[in-house]
Formats: structure tokens, C-alpha cells, sequence
């Protein structure tokens, strides 16, 4: 069958731009993503699917990192998803500290700017502002911090299972601009199917 350009317009065009829309969206507004291990647990399981607004730290043009509009600043809570700057793989972590704030982390809890997040000092919990990060200490606290004063526009990325995450701890600290967006919930659990756990 030979295809004419009336063909083309009517039947395949619609179809290519469909398509060309809907990668667009998912490169600027909104997307998913699949939680490869357990770096983040207790907060996020190996299998769990996430909602992540790519709108939240600004509006790109698609396909790029060329910022249209900006938006917030990332927030001390926050999970965020950032290509690794050791190897480029897409991670999912939680911002721990921004510019301007002094960390240390010891025996997997943290401390910033000198007082610690964990309520009453010590236990597998931490608050940050109105977000509460569970934390899984069974592998210990992973590798420590002492007093690193995070530069202006950076950010210290880390998971919540503090002795197996391959974090900032080894590759060190990432540029704002570098996150892809803030994840908003978990939606889907193995065992639990469909949910909406937000982060």
C-alpha cells in the first residue's frame, strides 16, 4: 500500500503528535519512577512506583535543562530525583541539607546547623519541618560527616537506609539545577497495589 499525503495527514500525523505530546509532558510536567533497591528504606522498598512533579523546582523546556519558569527551591525533606554525578544513573534520595547549612552525620543521624533531627536525639526517626524520614539503621550509619558547610547553590543528598546507600557520602554534592523533580508519593506497593502514600 502506497501512502499518499492525504493518507499521512489524516491517519499517521495525528498519531506522531499524539505521541510527541505525551513524551513532551512526561519530560516537563510529570513522571514515574521505579524504586531500583533499598537506599531510601524505610521511607521507599525496592519495587515501589513513584509520582514525581517535574514541575516543582521549575519548568524546562522538554528534553532539556533549560529552565522556562522558574520554581522553589528544594527544601530539607524533600525526596528528589538527579542523575548520579558519578555515573549518570537516575537516583532517587532525600535532600538532607542546601547551601548554607553545616551537616554531620554520626551513626547514621544528622545534625544540621548543630541540633539533631532526631526527636529526643536518637531513634529511627527524623523531622524535617512537617516531613518525618524513616530511617533503617540495621546495616549501621554508613560513612560519617563532620561539619561540612554546604556552598550556595548545592545540596547534600543521602537515603534513609543510612549503612547501604550509595549517596553523597561517596560522590559527593550535587548542583540544584541538576534535579529532575520532587517525588510527591508512592502509588504503587508490592503487597499493597495501588496507594497513595505521600512523601
Amino acid at each position: 500500500m502506497r501512502l499518499t499525503k492525504s493518507f499521512f495527514r489524516r491517519e499517521v500525523a495525528p498519531i506522531l503528535l499524539t505521541l510527541l505530546l505525551v513524551t513532551a509532558a512526561r519530560s516537563s510536567f510529570a513522571d514515574h519512577y521505579y524504586v531500583p533497591s533499598g537506599s531510601m528504606e524505610n521511607t521507599l522498598f525496592a519495587g515501589d512506583r513513584v509520582f514525581v512533579d517535574k514541575t516543582a523546582y521549575g519548568w524546562r523546556l522538554p528534553y532539556t535543562k533549560i529552565d522556562l519558569v522558574a520554581g522553589a527551591h528544594p527544601q530539607p525533606g524533600e525526596v528528589a530525583v538527579f542523575d548520579s554525578p558519578r555515573d549518570g544513573i537516575l537516583l532517587i534520595k532525600r535532600i538532607v541539607a542546601v547551601g548554607g547549612q553545616v551537616v554531620s552525620l554520626h551513626d547514621g543521624h544528622l545534625f544540621v546547623d548543630g541540633q539533631s533531627l532526631a526527636p529526643n536525639g536518637a531513634g529511627n526517626e527524623e523531622l524535617f519541618a512537617s516531613r518525618v524520614a524513616e530511617l533503617n539503621l540495621a546495616d549501621g550509619g554508613g560513612p560519617e560527616i563532620n561539619r561540612l558547610v554546604i556552598p550556595p547553590g548545592k545540596l547534600l543528598a543521602i537515603g534513609d537506609h543510612r549503612g547501604n546507600s550509595l549517596d553523597a557520602r561517596y560522590w559527593g554534592l550535587i548542583d540544584e539545577r541538576e534535579l529532575y523533580g520532587r517525588a510527591v508519593a508512592v502509588y504503587y506497593r508490592k503487597g499493597d497495589g495501588f496507594v497513595w502514600k505521600p512523601l
